[in-house]
């Protein structure tokens, strides 16, 4: 059963791991897809982090536009898939990465993560989405 606009925004607004797809745009290749942490705020843009030069932020700027699914399969399996524009590439400032950080790890971690990310994975932009077309479902009570 499909879910109603306010529960797909309230899911979607939930700290689930998302499964980002966006065109190659390659001959002979599929989708990019992979997961990726993910911000959202009923009514408002979708967003999440990438590095500069990743295969992702390649992708995205190519294509210009991507379909990111959530799920859960306990208690019941739910789902909700949104796709549309990319409306902003910036880079990602300290407070987005702190905020990303501490919406999916526990707080004894997020320092430690964001040490090792200053070390690690290089310049990071924020990519945002507006979401124009939704699809979404929860399979339980049946």
């Amino acid at each position: 059963m499909p879910l109603t606009e306010a529960e797909r925004q309230s899911f979607l607004a939930e700290p689930h791991v998302g499964a980002l797809a966006v065109s190659r745009r390659e001959p002979a290749r599929g989708p990019l897809a992979v997961p990726v942490w993910y911000a959202y705020e009923a009514g408002g843009e979708l967003w999440f982090t990438t590095g500069l030069d990743s295969a992702k932020a390649r992708a995205l700027a190519r294509a210009g536009r991507f379909s990111l699914l959530v799920e859960r399969v306990e208690p019941t399996v739910r789902y909700v898939s949104v796709e549309g524009p990319v409306v902003s590439t910036t880079p990602t400032t300290d407070g987005e990465r702190e905020y990303m950080a501490a919406r999916y790890l526990p707080p004894e971690a997020v320092r430690a993560f964001l040490d090792l990310a200053a070390r690690e994975h290089g310049p990071q932009v924020t990519i945002r989405m507006r979401p124009e077309h939704w699809l979404s479902a929860d399979l339980g009570g049946f």
